[in-house]
């Protein structure tokens, strides 16, 4: 209460509802905490950077499983083992098969988190998992390529995982 006994009244800003513009030289309303919250999800945070970390090891992931494939396929008596003394038996032929078809889908993948696609995101934590099992069956070949594969593949995977939704906003 101020001396004369009236109560002194703040300016009350008018509330703007959607679809309505404000008056010129009218103050915006402060936005309600889940507003706030809501507006924070969407921001971009500097976690964008690992998505496309994952993309572009995807690509190289994808570019490794079409070489180990092509290998494979053509040289047989390239690997340290025979086929007999891999975890699975199977005809190297058949595997480099399986590899150059990991590497296109990889690469694919890759291509459609760069544009923010959900799909992206199943296909490549899917793909990264696949592959990861792929190359643990496969060490006996060529343990230091595929250790290398699924440390790539486990990156690929947290970083999907994690941060793949910020990609969207960016």
């Amino acid at each position: 209460m101020s001396d004369t006994g009236q109560e002194q009244k703040t300016p009350q800003v008018p509330q703007q509802t959607r679809g309505q513009r404000r008056a010129p030289g009218a103050h915006a309303a402060r936005p309600a905490p889940a507003e706030q919250r809501a507006g924070a999800a969407a921001e971009t945070s500097g976690w964008v950077g690992w998505i496309l970390f994952a993309s572009m090891m995807m690509v190289v992931v994808g570019f490794f499983q079409v070489v180990l494939g092509l290998t494979a396929i053509f040289d047989d008596g390239y690997y340290l083992v025979t086929q007999d003394a891999l975890l699975i038996n199977a005809d190297y032929t058949a595997w480099g098969w399986v590899h150059l078809a990991l590497g296109a889908v990889a690469i694919a993948a890759a291509a459609g988190l760069l544009a923010g696609q959900m799909w992206a995101r199943v296909v490549g934590i899917a793909m990264a998992l696949v592959s990861s099992v792929v190359n643990l069956a496969f060490m006996a070949a060529y343990p230091l390529w595929s250790i290398m594969v699924i440390a790539l593949d486990v990156l690929v995977i947290y970083a999907i995982a994690a941060h793949g939704r910020e990609l969207e906003t960016a």
